[in-house]
C-alpha cells in the first residue's frame, strides 16, 4: 500500500517506518494522523513484526504538526455553527482525542518502537518521540516545545509523557520558553538512548538493535512492554500485584524457555514463536 507521509518496508521481523516528504520538512498534515496508527495497528494486529524502527528523510526529522490540521477543525461550515461556540467546542476537543488516539496506538501495540532523530524533532513531533520505547539522536538534532512559539499549549500527549520521561524543571523551562534541547543535552538528561555523528551511524546501531530485540522471544517483549507501561501509570504496589497476575496467565516455561537454554546450549540463535495476528471478535 502506497502512502502520502510514509515508506514501509518490513525484513527480518523489522518493520521499518519512514517519514518520506523531506523536502516539505515531514509536516504532520492530515494524512500522517492517519496513517501512522493504520500502519502501526497493522503490523501489531497482523504480527506482521517483532519490533518497529521510525526514522526520516531531509535535513529534519519533523517541523511538526501542519496548520491544516488545525483549520479544519475551528472554522464552521455556517454561520449558525459560528455562534454555537460550545458545540464548535465541544467538537474541537474531540478532535484533540482523536490526535491522541493516532500515537495512543504506539503505546498500546505490543512490539517496541525505535525513533532515529535527525535534525530538529519540533511540535507534534516530540509527542511522537515521546511515545516511543526508545529514541537515538544525530549531533545536530534537537527538539522543541514549538507550541509555546506560536501561542498555544501543547495538546497531543506531550506533557502526560513527558513529565514521566524528563525532569520537572528542565521540561518546564522547555514548555515555557520554547527553548531547543540540544541532542547532547537529552543524551545526559536519557531521553535520548545515544547519539551519532551522522545518520547512517544512526541507523546502523538502530538496526543493531532493533534486530537483537527481534531475536528475543515476542511473548516476553511484549509482556516487558505491557509491564514497564503498566508501572510508568500506577504505584509500585499495582505494578507487583499485576505482574503476578500476567506471569500467572503468561508463564509458559515448556515453550520460549526451554527453548533459549536449549538454544544457548547448541550456540545457536533460539527459534521463538511469533505473536498470534488480532482477529476481530466476528472472524474468531
Amino acid at each position: 500500500m502506497t502512502y502520502r507521509c510514509f515508506n514501509v518496508e518490513i525484513t527480518n521481523n523489522i518493520a521499518h517506518l519512514e517519514l518520506k516528504r523531506g523536502d516539505e520538512l515531514n509536516t504532520m498534515v492530515p494524512e500522517f494522523w492517519r496513517e501512522l496508527p493504520d500502519i502501526v495497528s497493522g503490523v501489531d494486529r497482523d504480527a506482521k513484526a517483532r519490533v518497529i524502527v521510525v526514522s526520516s528523510t531531509g535535513k529534519h526529522f519533523t517541523a511538526g504538526m501542519d496548520l491544516s490540521v488545525f483549520t479544519g477543525a475551528t472554522t464552521g461550515t455556517s454561520g449558525r455553527e459560528k455562534q454555537e461556540r460550545g458545540r464548535r467546542n465541544a467538537n474541537f476537543r474531540q478532535h484533540v482525542l482523536d490526535l491522541h488516539e493516532t500515537f495512543n496506538v504506539l503505546d498500546r501495540a505490543r512490539i517496541p518502537i525505535l525513533m532515529a532523530v535527525q535534525g530538529g524533532c519540533v511540535g507534534g513531533g516530540v509527542d511522537f518521540s515521546s511515545v516511543c520505547d526508545c529514541r537515538y539522536a544525530t549531533e545536530d538534532a534537537f527538539f522543541v516545545i514549538q507550541e509555546i512559539n506560536i501561542g498555544m499549549t501543547a495538546d497531543a500527549g506531550t506533557f502526560p509523557r513527558l513529565c514521566n520521561l524528563l525532569p520537572q524543571g528542565i521540561l518546564r523551562e522547555l514548555a515555557y520558553s520554547g527553548r531547543r534541547l540540544p541532542a547532547r543535552k537529552a543524551f545526559e538528561l536519557g531521553f535520548v538512548n545515544a547519539i551519532f555523528p551522522d545518520q547512517a551511524a544512526m541507523m546502523d546501531h538502530v538496526m543493531a538493535v532493533a534486530k537483537d530485540i527481534a531475536e528475543k522471544s515476542p511473548l516476553a517483549v511484549y509482556g516487558s512492554k505491557v509491564m514497564i507501561n503498566y508501572a510508568r501509570d500506577h504505584s509500585i504496589a499495582d505494578g507487583l500485584d499485576y505482574i503476578a497476575t500476567w506471569q500467572a496467565g503468561m508463564y509458559n516455561p515448556e515453550t520460549d524457555m526451554a527453548e533459549a537454554f536449549k538454544a544457548k546450549q547448541e550456540k545457536r540463535l533460539a527459534d521463538f514463536a511469533d505473536l498470534l495476528p488480532i482477529r476481530p471478535v466476528r472472524e474468531a
